[in-house]
């Protein structure tokens, strides 16, 4: 097999860390820094949503957004952001990597303005275009999970391709962080500016009119990071084992490394046709079944179940902090403070938990490996989800004790299976499928992200209906719902036994896409089956 392997590639996996491979991370990473603050920044603006559109003077507590509208708001980003990544993983193994980049982030600028200036003459005509765009706006960052994944791991050398891929992705926590810090100095603004009663004091003028603004420019300032972005992810070159491999174009391929690269390379054309004519099987056949099919279900059932309580513990953070008495009663504020208190809190977890957790990953993942950070990941956040809910009763007096817990959870997410779903996809299926599967497995993310946002939403609900939101039914409340959350992440624990471990390895040895057509074929192709133990 190494005998077969193009020069180009060789070099590729060879090469010192340079000044390239932190220009790709920079270009692919703040398209995933748009990402989360677009996805969740929508989490620090549905209170005030609630007070703006629906609220009833006559009752004792602010509005809240009714559960189907609610419901649409969180989740159509959510299932644009499936269907993108499905049809931009798809095609970005037609047309190239570069050749559909740019389309992504356009969509996410285009989108994120349009967001902040959805319109309607009632509350429902608001809501229906805010959705609208926020689907297409999912559909532009469902894109850029397969495509950033795949470009960086395509670019990356074999020896820090983890790191460089997990720092890509670790930009989401500055996204988060970023989309908190913005709500902040928007809504200190605001609150300075029009001083506004509590609810409890005066229902009416607790809402300023121009708070209306306030969760528009949150919105639209997500356009700024993806335009600032644009000219340079144009100007990136495709990916030499696109070129190589997928296109067949070593001379191309050639061209375009040695410039990158600063060194001369020798197209090998004969080289590519081996390795092409040797590995040509599609998605639906029985020999990508044999080599791949637990791979991909291992990949896809992992980032499912991730997703399902990382996601639901993201976006109802407010909610969780509210539970615990850790936001005052939304009737003892006026609408613009609570976004500043949801954005404070939001702010701290991403601090304490989220972006640390990133940063560990980039710093251990080509040392302990994939399979390890993964599993120790899902087992600690099993563990720090129990402690929570067991003794719920007993946090709800001990606001300090379960921040930590709480960030400890976010922490381990990241130090764990949110940060590695991402990766081995990337890195364990053949370059002309790569984008396709990992487009496939984070859908399967974002299916249970739905499934944790819209689950959330209703079973976290207390279970006196005197205390639930307005609009919503009895739910099974907060602790039996971070019982349930964490029996999901018990679950991970074991698919991630189907994913194998690819640290220190070429992307053509995990793939077996240089081996020669000959009867050691199948040998070494099933060398790459082999589990972590």
């Amino acid at each position: 097999m190494a005998n077969n392997q193009l020069g180009v590639l060789n070099a590729l996996d060879a090469a010192k860390t340079q000044w390239y491979h932190f220009t790709a991370i920079v270009i692919a990473g703040m398209g995933f820094f748009t990402d989360a603050y677009d996805l969740f920044s929508i989490s620090l603006i549905t209170k005030l949503l609630g007070r703006i559109y629906y609220t009833n003077e006559n009752h004792p507590k602010p509005g809240t957004l009714p559960p189907n509208v609610a419901a649409a708001v969180n989740g159509t980003a959510f299932v644009g952001t499936l269907a993108g990544q499905l049809f931009f993983g798809w095609l970005g193994d037609k047309l190239g990597r570069k050749r559909v980049y740019g389309l992504t982030l356009m969509l996410m600028v285009v989108c994120s303005i349009a967001s902040g200036l959805s319109f309607g003459k009632s509350p429902a005509g608001v809501m229906t275009t805010l959705c609208f765009f926020r689907f297409w706006l999912g559909f532009g960052i469902g894109g850029d999970y397969p495509l950033s994944a795949t470009i960086m791991s395509e670019y990356a050398n074999k020896k820090t391709r983890g790191a460089f891929i997990a720092a890509v992705f670790a930009m989401q926590g500055f996204g988060i962080l970023t989309g908190g810090v913005v709500a902040l100095i928007v809504s200190a603004s605001f609150d300075h500016a029009y001083k506004a009663p509590p609810y409890s004091v005066n229902p009416k003028d607790s809402t300023a009119p121009e708070a209306d603004y306030i969760w528009r420019i949150i919105l639209m300032f997500g356009a700024v990071p993806a335009l600032l972005t644009y000219y340079w992810r144009m100007k990136m070159p495709e990916t030499a084992r696109y070129t190589a491999l997928v296109a067949r174009n070593a001379k191309q391929a050639a061209a375009d490394m040695s410039k990158v690269l600063q060194v001369e390379l020798e197209a090998e054309e004969e080289k590519v046709e081996t390795a092409s004519s040797s590995n040509s099987f599609g998605l639906f056949t029985k020999e990508f079944a044999r080599r791949h099919g637990l791979h991909l279900l291992g990949t896809s059932v992992c980032w499912f179940l991730l997703d399902i309580a990382y996601y639901s513990n993201n976006l109802f953070q407010k909610d969780i902090f509210s539970a615990i008495g850790w936001l005052p009663k939304a009737e003892t504020m006026n609408a613009i403070h609570e976004v500043y208190r949801v954005a404070a809190s939001q702010s701290l977890i991403a601090l304490c938990g989220t972006i640390p957790g990133y940063w560990f990953t980039v710093a251990f993942i080509d040392y302990i490996g994939r399979f390890t950070i993964q599993l120790m990941g899902f087992f600690f956040m099993t563990v720090f989800m129990f402690a929570l809910a067991i003794p719920y009763h007993h946090w709800r007096s001990n606001n300090a004790g379960f921040l930590i817990m709480y960030s400890l959870t976010f922490f381990f997410a990241n130090f764990g299976p949110n940060a590695t779903t991402f990766v081995v996809p990337a890195e364990i299926f053949p370059a002309r499928l790569r984008s396709t599967c990992h487009g496939i497995s984070a859908a399967a993310g974002k299916l249970g992200a739905i499934v944790g946002a819209l689950g959330f939403l209703y079973a976290a609900q207390s279970t006196n209906p005197a205390e639930t939101d307005q609009g919503y039914p009895p739910g099974i409340g907060v602790k039996n719902t971070l019982l349930v959350l964490g029996s999901v992440n018990c679950l991970g624990i074991f698919f991630t036994l189907l994913v194998p471990e690819s640290k220190g390895k070429s992307l053509e040895e995990l793939t077996g896409e240089n081996e020669e057509a000959d009867g050691n074929d199948k040998q070494q192709a099933s060398s790459t089956q082999t589990l972590p133990v």
